[in-house]
């Protein structure tokens, strides 16, 4: 029997099966009716909310990484023989500084892999960005408890370094392979100094750090202070990315003044609307780079394949988790009173269905404080609530879907797996003491 004819039966069942599921649809249902309308609203709320502000600036610092780092500056510090210690401490405070959510950091995590970042260092940078956030963990403390708050600051600042170095052991064969074929490769010539790269990405951090800057619980105090003038801050460095293109990646000064004008007015205009004004930035930075010549249009074209590679995957796996779970507050296929009932007490099932739960649901930044608030209330033990701290904010369907699309499936399967057992264990050890 040949190899397709092998297939044959396989596609058979796939076709009947997807025939039986849309005979039987349960329209009339209505658990199932609100599961579609929760499905669509998280990604029109995700589409609001994180795709323009957050995505888009992230495959802009991917492509900028892929286009202007250098890969010996990649494998200087964060490559197979880099000093250990210096590549998962550069990983881990990297993604802290960053702050962003699971599906924000996962642009900037392709980004340094491709340019040949160690399997490592990129996966413990991978887990920091959205797992080591000072705000979050500030909020944690201060709604959840101090006990809570700490213990997640510590578990996730091991997390990254623990599931860096054991991703790097379990495929090391696979790693000294891949160090070969980049040892082989001609060294890159270098077109400007660091410290301009540095400036460059610098002014585009800053944006997707500032855009992005939450409100705080208190009305005082330095956070407060920032998130009061993240708007200024975001337009000085949009203007400080201008400069820089026009005076060092040969964009030209004219055509930078030109788009600047519409997204001064607008951003005169819709005061009270910034996401007006940053929209139509994206949309002159584009036209002007696609206008541009060499590196600036290798630049676009490099963000371009990015986007195409994750944001279909990240928009259906949104789809996906809405459907299955929901917003805050709007229960959906798998009612929440479901995973307050399993999760009660200390027991390793308990904390182990907390930390695949958190796995697979789609936490924006600080929603998982507020979330955890109600399931705790609802019965939730402690240690349970740490595992799915440990494990939420880090990874989520949508997520997996790109990290498989970026490393394969066998490495993120042990990727998550790693993830989830440590928060397992580490939400039984703090529910023993804690709980």
């Amino acid at each position: 029997m040949t190899m397709a004819s092998r297939r044959e039966p396989i596609i058979l069942a796939i076709i009947v099966a997807v025939f039986l599921a849309f005979f039987y649809l349960p329209l009339e249902a209505p658990r199932f009716q609100t599961s579609l309308y929760e499905a669509l609203a998280l990604v029109k709320w995700y589409a609001r909310e994180h795709v323009i502000l957050c995505l888009v600036p992230a495959f802009f610092i991917a492509g900028a990484i892929t286009c202007f780092v250098s890969q010996a500056s990649v494998l200087k510090y964060l490559g197979h023989r880099a000093n250990k210690t210096l590549a998962y401490g550069v990983a881990s405070v990297s993604g802290s500084i960053l702050a962003v959510c699971s599906c924000t950091v996962l642009p900037l995590f392709a980004g340094i892999y491709s340019r040949g970042a160690g399997l490592g260092p990129a996966c413990a940078f991978l887990y920091s960005g959205p797992a080591i956030n000072i705000l979050a963990i500030v909020l944690t403390a201060k709604v959840l408890g101090p006990a809570l708050g700490i213990a997640r600051a510590v578990g996730a600042v091991s997390f990254s370094i623990i599931v860096g170095l054991l991703m790097h052991l379990i495929f090391s064969k696979e790693e000294t392979a891949r160090a070969g074929a980049s040892a082989a490769l001609p060294p890159p010539e270098v077109s400007r100094p660091l410290w301009q790269n540095t400036a460059y990405l610098a002014s585009m951090v800053a944006i997707l750090v500032f855009a992005n800057w939450a409100k705080p619980l208190s009305e005082t105090g330095a956070y407060h202070a920032i998130y009061a003038s993240k708007w200024i801050v975001t337009g000085i460095a949009s203007i400080a990315l201008a400069l820089i293109l026009a005076a060092w990646f040969g964009v030209r000064a004219r055509s930078m003044g030109l788009a600047a004008l519409p997204v001064i007015a607008l951003a005169i205009a819709f005061r009270s609307s910034p996401l007006v004004p940053f929209s139509a930035g994206i949309a002159a930075l584009s036209i002007v780079l696609w206008r541009s010549q060499g590196e600036a249009r290798e630049w676009l074209d490099s963000t371009w394949t990015f986007t195409k590679q994750i944001l279909p995957l990240l928009l259906g796996g949104v789809l996906v988790s809405g459907a299955l779970l929901g917003r805050p507050g709007h229960e959906t296929l798998i009612p929440w009173q479901w995973i307050a009932g399993l999760v009660g007490g200390n027991s390793i099932l308990a904390n182990l269905i907390a930390s695949v739960a958190g796995a697979f649901m789609y936490f924006a930044t600080l929603t998982e404080v507020p979330i955890l608030q109600g399931l705790l209330a609802a019965g939730m033990g402690k240690g349970p609530a740490l595992a799915l701290l440990l494990a939420g904010p880090a990874l989520s369907l949508p997520s997996m879907l790109v990290i498989n699309s970026i490393m394969g499936t066998k490495k993120t399967l042990v990727f998550v797996t790693l993830v989830c057992i440590m928060a397992t264990i580490t939400g039984k050890i703090f529910g023993i003491f804690w709980g």
